[in-house]
């Protein structure tokens, strides 16, 4: 049986998690417009600086300082025009921070498989779409 659009994505967003340099949580996040891939993001460090897999991570409560998150990874690579209306999907539920920033960028519609414990319901709240694959 040939996939949905939904599925096809969010495994795609599995296979960029695979690039995570994060020892913690490998998360992969894509941004699609009209079934067209615009960015692709996973959790890491920014360029020049160690990756956790190499230096550890420098932890702050719960959260790695030094790492880039996925969803932060794939809007950067993306141009407004390319954000505005976009389907996010991303292999777990997102962040506070991460929330924000989907919701600033204009994100409308978000897919994910795992939950994430400590996330708001923000993203609801701005009106933007969440549908729940489970993996």
């Amino acid at each position: 049986m040939r996939k949905g659009w939904d599925d096809y994505f969010l495994d795609i967003a599995f296979q960029v998690a695979g690039r995570s340099t994060c020892n913690r949580r490998a998360v992969g996040a894509l941004v699609v417009k009209d079934k067209r891939i615009k960015g692709t993001g996973y959790n890491g460090a920014p360029h020049g600086l160690p990756h956790c897999l190499d230096a550890g991570c420098l932890m702050e409560g719960e959260h790695c300082q030094r790492t880039i998150h996925a969803e932060i990874n794939a809007l950067l690579e993306c141009s407004p025009e390319e954000r505005a209306g976009a389907t996010m999907y991303v292999t777990d539920y997102p962040c506070e921070r991460c929330a924000l920033t989907i919701i600033q960028a204009g994100i409308k519609r978000l897919v994910y498989a795992r939950p994430y414990p400590v996330a708001r319901d923000w993203l609801r709240e701005a009106g933007i779409e969440i549908v729940h694959l489970p993996r």
